[in-house]
C-alpha cells in the first residue's frame, strides 16, 4: 500500500524551472496561496520569467486522492490524447517545454522509466506549456522521447484540468495518476533520479496486485 500522505523536501537546491507566464492558467493555479513560495515568486514581479519548483515530492494515500482528472488535447505528433484512454493504467503526466533547462535534464530519465514500465500497465504523456509543434518535435527527437505530448500553449486546458489541491505550479512538474485517474503523487520541479519515479509507480501498481 502507498504510505499515508507524506512530503519529502530535497536538501540540495534544484536548478531553476520555467513556466509560461503568458498562459492564464498559471495565474489561476497560484491564486489564493499567500503562504506558497511559488505564489510569492509569481507575485514579486521580478521579471525573471520563471517559477522555480523546490523539488518537493508529495504522495497521497487513496482516501486523499479526490476526483479523477480528465484532460485531452492535440499532440506534437498530430494525433490526439484523451485521459479516458488510459483509465485502468497508471498515468505519468510531465509538464515541460523545450527551453526549460531542467526539462532537458530529466527527459532521458522519463523516457528510461517509460520504457521500463511499458508492458506493466503504465502510460506516459507530456503536456507542453509553451512551444509550437515544430519546436516540441525537435526536443523529442533530440532527447529520444517516444511517448506523446499534448500541445497546451494556446488553450491551457490540460493545465486547468489539474488546477486544484495538487496543481502543476512549476515547470517541470511530474504528476502520477492512479488507475482511476486520481492524483497519487507529484514531483514539483526537476526529476533527478529514475529510482524516485520507479518507487512511486511500483507503489501504485502494488495497490492493485
Amino acid at each position: 500500500m502507498v504510505p499515508a500522505s507524506r512530503v519529502r523536501t530535497r536538501l540540495r537546491p534544484r536548478p531553476a524551472a520555467a513556466i509560461a507566464a503568458l498562459v492564464a492558467a498559471s495565474a489561476l493555479l497560484l491564486t489564493g496561496c499567500a503562504s506558497d513560495p511559488l505564489a510569492d515568486q509569481f507575485r514579486e514581479g521580478s521579471g525573471k520569467n520563471y517559477i522555480a519548483g523546490d523539488g518537493t515530492i508529495s504522495e497521497f494515500a487513496e482516501p486523499q486522492r479526490g476526483e479523477p482528472i480528465e484532460f485531452s488535447g492535440d499532440t506534437v505528433e498530430g494525433g490526439t490524447f484523451d485521459s479516458a484512454d488510459t483509465l485502468g493504467e497508471v498515468t505519468v503526466v510531465n509538464f515541460w517545454y523545450a527551453g526549460c533547462a531542467p526539462c532537458r535534464v530529466e527527459a532521458p530519465i522519463l523516457e528510461e522509466v517509460s520504457q521500463q514500465f511499458g508492458d506493466d500497465g503504465v502510460s506516459f504523456v507530456g503536456v507542453n506549456v509553451r512551444d509550437q509543434a515544430g519546436t516540441a518535435a525537435s526536443f523529442e527527437e533530440t532527447y529520444g522521447v517516444t511517448y506523446p505530448s499534448i500541445l497546451d500553449v494556446e488553450s491551457g486546458a490540460a493545465q486547468l484540468a489539474f488546477a486544484g489541491p495538487v496543481p502543476a505550479a512549476a515547470v517541470p512538474t511530474t504528476i502520477v495518476l492512479d488507475q482511476e485517474g486520481r492524483v497519487a503523487a507529484r514531483v514539483l520541479g526537476q526529476l533527478t533520479d529514475a529510482s524516485i519515479l520507479e518507487s512511486i509507480i511500483d507503489g501504485i501498481l502494488a495497490e492493485q496486485a
